[in-house]
């Protein structure tokens, strides 16, 4: 009778050792001088720096990348997934003016295939390289029978730095600030759910199919990266006072920004001032989505949005497109009606 084991269960402890081997060499081009120890330890250390900071907070984040994943099963490209993962957190983390330091990635799945899963890897350290963060360590963990064959789920965690005084919570904003509005590269990593429902099960059109008003296969739109706004957002800061930002994720324009406003302040956009990605319009179109049902699934072509003082905004804006961003002011805050709500899109 054969003996049982680790491996005739489902888990192969030389593959896993081979897939650490493979990525040791990724996570090394994302360090720095704070970076501590190597990969393969068990726990990843990172030395804070010292002198720059004066009364120094460290933030923290955490997501995953959701049902989109379902879209990279479906056309087997795992590139682009690493990166919506590092965007994800980071871009929170920015929200309140954190310079992202580290992050780490968690890897389940049903069975380990290094070359694929290296494939995830590539794509969490580019994110990590666009963010200025280091790829500090990370979890893969192999579960036969939890999730089908050939599937799995990530899971990203961030830490940045701030000085205390220079944290952006909101408390600053006030009645005619300005919003300003950076743009999105697509879905991002939200609404997945319904894009999948319109496209995939009502209309079934193909991920290899080109769409009108799509210029791309419909797989490579859906799977077009989270953008990454760290280096865009800490370069404004060091010249211009941000009163708050919004990371426009699940919820949409409408449920993320009022996280950030006072509890007396509303912000008024004028849809007019920025275009919806075709994808979007696709969506909206095929789907018979209503209009507040995509404002408050998607970033409706918002990525990520700033509140300055109206006086600096003409300022802002130049800056923002000497960094090659195409950027624009979207509304104003004013003040909020008695029940009314957070958010009134014109």
């Amino acid at each position: 009778m054969a003996k049982t084991t680790y491996k005739s269960s489902g888990v192969d402890i030389d593959v896993g050792n081979l897939f650490v081997e493979l990525i040791k060499p990724l996570a090394k081009s994302t360090a720095n001088k704070s970076v501590l120890g190597k990969i393969g330890g068990f726990s990843g250390a990172y030395e804070l720096p010292a002198g720059r900071y004066k009364r120094p907070v460290l933030m923290a984040a955490t997501d995953g990348v959701g049902t989109k994943l379902k879209i990279a099963f479906m056309t087997g490209k795992l590139g682009t997934v690493g990166i919506d993962l590092v965007a994800m957190n980071v871009n929170d983390l920015v929200a309140c003016g954190a310079e992202p330091l580290f992050f780490l990635d968690y890897l389940a799945t049903s069975n380990l295939k290094p070359k694929e899963a290296a494939e995830i890897i590539k794509g969490i350290v580019a994110g990590c390289k666009a963010a200025g963060c280091a790829l500090l360590g990370g979890e893969t963990a192999e579960m036969p029978g939890f999730y089908k064959n050939g599937e799995f789920d990530l899971a990203g965690f961030a830490v940045g730095i701030i000085d205390k005084d220079d944290i952006i919570d909101g408390s600053r904003v006030r009645a005619g600030d300005a919003v300003i509005g950076l743009p999105s590269s697509g879905l991002h990593s939200n609404g997945y759910s319904l894009a999948r429902k319109v496209l995939l099960e009502k209309k079934k059109y193909r991920l290899d199919a080109k769409i009108a008003p799509l210029s791309r296969p419909l797989g490579e739109e859906l799977l077009e990266p989270t953008r990454i706004y760290v280096k865009t957002i800490l370069g404004l800061r060091r010249g211009f006072q941000i009163n708050a930002a919004a990371h426009i994720t699940g919820g949409g324009l409408l449920e993320n920004i009022p996280r950030v406003l006072p509890k007396e302040c509303a912000a008024s956009l004028d849809s007019s001032q920025w275009k919806m990605p075709p994808v979007m319009d696709l969506i909206e179109r095929e789907g018979r989505v209503d209009r507040d049902e995509m404002l408050r699934t998607f970033n409706c072509g918002v990525g990520m949005i700033i509140v300055v003082p109206s006086e600096t905004a003409d300022a802002v804006l130049k800056k923002l497109r000497g960094m090659k961003e195409k950027a624009s002011v979207i509304g104003e805050i004013v003040k909020k009606r008695p029940r009314g709500a957070g958010v009134i899109v014109s």
